[in-house]
């Protein structure tokens, strides 16, 4: 029998580190998500509206509780002590393999420099492993993030040999490099 791994939970989740909380987004959440969003950086490597306004923010978390009621994809927000969103974190079933948890992130850019997502991707692949089966943690990084990349090395992810995976972003080609955690150990 093959070891399938447990569906995303429809449910609220709150998950704690060290120094954060990952909690659901609200709508007294939207002028920070818009704050996170409405950036360049974001812009440049997300495939998030740019501009991102009061009505893309809305759009966002309508997108987002959709996807997270039918289990699809959990986007959770960054936040010290569960206040203010700082950044977020998103966890979802890769597309080529279900029973591996693919996650992104993104922070706002007064938190950055922090730390935060590190631990917020450190947090999420303990969840993923731990509560919901995952076989392998993976993120999908373009070559020329930098950021990203540290933030996956101080995660404990490694690049494995894999081939980069295309997506289309924002009416271009991309292609990602597959960055893995496994169980606990990272890749070699």
């Amino acid at each position: 029998m093959e070891n399938r791994p447990t569906a995303l939970p429809a449910t609220s989740v709150r998950l704690a580190g060290r120094r954060i909380v990952l909690r659901e987004w609200d709508e007294e959440d939207l002028p920070a998500l818009i704050e996170m969003y409405d950036d360049p950086e974001i812009s440049r490597w997300t495939p998030v509206p740019s501009p991102f306004d009061a009505d893309a923010a809305r759009e966002y978390l309508g997108r987002a509780r959709e996807a997270r009621t039918e289990g699809r994809r959990m986007q959770l927000a960054i936040t010290a002590g569960g206040g203010q969103p700082q950044g977020e974190v998103l966890l979802f079933r890769d597309d080529l393999d279900d029973r591996d948890i693919e996650l992104a992130y993104g922070v706002g850019p007064r938190y950055r420099r922090r730390g935060l997502a590190s631990e917020a991707v450190v947090v999420a692949t303990e969840y993923a492993v731990h509560h919901l089966g995952a076989r392998r943690v993976l993120l999908r990084i373009e070559a020329a993030n930098a950021p990203s990349a540290a933030v996956a090395r101080s995660a404990g992810f490694r690049p494995t040999t894999d081939e980069p995976v295309p997506r289309e972003a924002k009416g271009r080609r991309i292609l990602l490099r597959t960055w893995c955690h496994r169980n606990g150990e990272p890749a070699s």
